[in-house]
């Protein structure tokens, strides 16, 4: 069992700052890839940050030079810190993992439940 709990939402206004955190817990062995996607109402999920060992990030081009997605190994946690933000930004953020869980040699994908962020002047 692995479960992600994610905190961080609010609501801010334009250009403001907010920092999000998906921390896992559970029966991890190792975790491979941790994402960010968001997902506005009637609208399809999208990934908005990527981030796998060594290091290596990737972000969508609406959000790239404002959100930096960083990693704590050690807490098996991950941030996304969205500068700039815009009123386009407002969504529901999910935490997504890609984890080896102990005692299975396979891989598999866990959601968080979701964090709220709203941007409106």
């Amino acid at each position: 069992q692995v479960q992600l709990v994610e905190s961080g939402g609010g609501l801010v206004q334009p250009g403001g700052s907010l920092r999000l955190s998906c921390a896992a817990s559970g029966s991890i062995f190792r975790i491979y890839g941790m994402y960010w996607y968001r997902q506005a109402p009637g609208k399809q999920r999208e990934l908005v940050a990527a981030t796998l060992p060594p290091g290596n990030t990737n972000y969508s081009v609406s959000v790239k030079g404002r959100f930096t997605i960083s990693r704590d190994s050690a807490k098996n946690t991950v941030y996304l810190q969205m500068n700039s933000l815009k009123p386009e930004d407002t969504a529901v953020y999910y935490c997504n993992v890609l984890v080896q869980v102990v005692g299975t040699p396979q891989a598999g994908d866990y959601w968080g439940q979701g964090t709220q962020v709203t941007v409106s002047s």
